[in-house]
């Protein structure tokens, strides 16, 4: 069977997850903890980030955006697929993810305050903000392709000052993210596993009892 290693808060991960579950190809999952990384996954990948993707004929895939392709193959949801979209999680992944990584680790970027790098993240939010005015999802009342590549970065950016998103004025990108999180979607990819090397359990994902719509 196809392997993916998945570190559970890893939002890489956990779009790869998502594909998994709406397109519902079984894979093993081995979940991994980032300090201990298995041997056999950096020998499969040594860049060493997760998720990555091992089919049966020992095709390795780690890149979640490609992982994601892999899954929805065939799928609405990569058919419908638009240039605009690729060009909005393009700057999700690029310009956006930048600056979330100095909001989250501030005090490892002194070059600026906390709230300096969260104000350059917000640049994307208000752009975001702006396109849920209009409907539920980024480009329709249903999630796209976009949605699924960009909602587990929001949910880090909002995480690092729950109390400050909460009250900020990005009032539609917060419904939109909390509706997420309230899924059986988000739910049914944050299911806590034991690590692969401590337990050698491969455990069968995406889990058939979990019943899911989009």
């Amino acid at each position: 069977m196809t392997i993916l290693y998945s570190f559970r808060r890893c939002p890489y991960a956990m779009r790869a997850r998502l594909s998994l579950v709406l397109s519902n190809k079984p894979v093993q999952l081995r979940e991994i903890i980032l300090k201990h990384k298995p041997e056999a996954m950096l020998q499969a990948s040594p860049k060493g980030t997760v998720p990555v993707l091992i089919e049966k004929n020992g095709h390795v895939i780690d890149e979640s955006l490609d992982i994601m392709k892999w899954a929805l193959e065939g799928s609405v949801l990569l058919l419908s697929t638009t240039p605009e979209m690729h060009l909005l999680i393009k700057e999700n992944d690029k310009s956006f993810k930048k600056w979330l990584d100095k909001y989250k680790y501030a005090d490892r970027y002194p070059e600026h305050s906390e709230v300096y790098y969260r104000e350059q993240g917000e640049i994307f939010l208000e752009q975001l903000e702006r396109r849920l005015t209009n409907s539920n999802m980024l480009f329709s009342d249903k999630y796209s392709f976009a949605d699924l590549a960009i909602l587990p970065f929001i949910r880090q950016f909002a995480f690092v000052d729950i109390r400050w998103f909460n009250q900020s004025r990005y009032q539609h990108v917060h419904h939109w993210l909390m509706t997420f999180i309230d899924s059986a979607l988000f739910l049914s990819i944050m299911q806590k596993y034991p690590t692969w090397l401590e337990s050698n359990q491969e455990i069968s994902f995406p889990n058939n009892n979990i019943n899911v719509t989009n």
